[in-house]
């Protein structure tokens, strides 16, 4: 019979310690990091499908749908607006990505107009699809970081909130 791994038994810590830090590796673990350092990390956090605030949970609930709120972070998504820019952006990636492979197929290929016509449009319907969401969640993540359409991001700490004198040489 397998051993159980009660949490709080003294003497089964170091088993605990790796449950929990396999746990954090699990997509639906709510283990949150700290806010992204540029909008750049944020970006890269929405095109993950991950909250931009803190990583720490899925940001859609289908598949273009987002969480109302974040169950980690407790942030609020309802204020995004990506409305069809998304569509643009997937677009003009299946566009940029795809005229090279129907320039290839077309020149090196002997394929029959309706088999190349198979192969352009099945290809770049699957792009598209595979675009959608992470453009999505790069687009929420932007407006989030820049605060627009009501979002209110937490701002790091300067020296001047935070109550510890600043020192000489940085004054």
């Amino acid at each position: 019979m397998p051993e159980v791994t009660r949490p709080f038994d003294r003497e089964n810590a170091g088993h605990d310690a790796v449950a929990v830090s396999a746990a954090a590796h699990e997509p639906d673990s709510l283990v949150a990091m700290p806010p992204p350092h540029s909008v750049w990390a944020a970006i890269l956090r929405g095109l993950k499908g991950r909250c931009p605030r803190c990583n720490g949970a899925r940001l859609f609930r289908k598949f273009l749908k987002p969480v109302d709120t974040c169950p980690a972070c407790g942030q609020d998504w309802t204020p995004q607006r990506a409305d069809d820019f998304p569509a643009y952006v997937s677009i003009l990636v299946t566009g940029h990505v795809m005229a090279p492979v129907i320039i290839g197929l077309v020149q090196e290929t002997q394929l029959p107009v309706w088999a190349l016509a198979t192969i352009a449009v099945t290809l770049a319907l699957l792009l598209i699809i595979a675009t959608l969401q992470p453009a999505k969640g790069g687009i929420i993540a932007m407006q989030w970081w820049f605060e627009m359409h009501g979002f209110q991001r937490d701002k790091p700490e300067t020296r001047e909130t935070i109550d510890e004198p600043v020192p000489e040489h940085l004054k």
